[in-house]
């Protein structure tokens, strides 16, 4: 392990360990992802997906951040995207409490309903929701890539039929949507789905984390 993968660890623990410890903080953090849902969702995509696409990186060229990667214009765009999903669990979660209801499926408090509409959140999220966000987040990577990695790049016009004829729909289609989302979405966020909606936006944030890792396993797979 190199001196940067130690740095890493120390961050991950520095972000989680004091919650852990900590009954004041832990519930500083209720009271505040209570109060202010959007920010805070905000906050732990910008920092946690944004670490994962870091820890990618790290597996695919050995290093956690280069010149031109924009740390900081994809930890913005990873904020905007959490508040794009956080909106969309709310969504998401209602509707699929109207999709049992409809089809006569009557809420009670058995582990079997909240499994039932765990899932069905989860599929349809994953389904209508994901593939649109998850294009949404290649394009802007790409224009990050193209702009030198500056937060004023980012915020420059975005040639999107150009980017699209560039994407790799190998890898989109054939990894991305085909498998992650069926085989790794779609389990995951039902166990999203399950947990206290304190911390559903929290454990999606850190399933960014995961991916990360996945997708870089697949790029050099791809190679």
């Amino acid at each position: 392990m190199k001196r940067s993968d130690f740095q890493f660890l120390a961050v991950i623990l520095a972000l989680f360990l004091p919650f852990v410890f900590s009954k004041d903080l832990y519930d500083f953090y209720c009271l505040a992802n209570a109060d202010h849902g959007i920010l805070l969702s905000f906050i732990k995509f910008a920092v946690l997906a944004t670490l994962g696409e870091s820890l990618g990186v790290r597996i695919r060229q050995g290093v956690y951040n280069y010149r031109g990667f924009g740390l900081l214009p994809r930890a913005i765009v990873w904020g905007l995207l959490g508040i794009a999903i956080k909106i969309a669990f709310i969504i998401f979660s209602q509707g699929a409490g109207a999709v049992l209801a409809y089809f006569d499926v009557m809420k009670n408090d058995s582990f079997a309903y909240k499994l039932g509409l765990a899932f069905t959140a989860s599929a349809f999220m994953n389904i209508i929701f994901a593939p649109v966000m998850m294009m949404v987040h290649k394009i802007t990577d790409t224009h990050i890539v193209q702009q030198g990695g500056t937060v004023k790049g980012l915020f420059s016009p975005i040639d999107v039929p150009v980017i699209l004829k560039k994407v790799d729909w190998q890898m989109m289609w054939g990894f991305v949507f085909k498998k992650t989302i069926p085989f790794f979405w779609i389990p995951a966020h039902t166990i999203t789905f399950l947990l206290p909606a304190t911390f559903q936006v929290l454990f999606a944030a850190v399933l960014g984390i995961v991916l990360g890792v996945i997708l870089a396993f697949a790029a050099n797979k791809s190679k």
